[in-house]
């Protein structure tokens, strides 16, 4: 038998909570990407694996504003994010 969860209210929705182990064992973070599927009867959560991104490909000029951008509006970025 598998692990056994109740859903927690989260505003006006419900959440199911992954406990760290789990999350270790999937080698998964809070900020990964998670497929949602069902197939009528279960639900099927699957890590979306996402390439990295290779930041020195980028224009100089654009580096550097990206870099500046991130600093002032990093915080909003993340807020919006969510």
């Amino acid at each position: 038998m598998g692990m056994v969860k109740k859903l927690s209210k989260t505003g006006t929705s419900y959440s199911v909570i992954l406990d760290k182990t789990l999350m270790q064992l999937l080698s998964i973070t809070p900020d990964t990407l998670l497929e949602v599927k069902t197939d009528g009867k279960s639900l099927i959560l699957t890590p979306i694996v996402q390439p990295e991104r290779d930041d020195s490909a980028l224009d100089p000029k654009f580096q550097a504003a990206l870099a500046k951008s991130k600093r002032k509006f990093g915080t909003a970025y993340k807020r919006l994010a969510e």
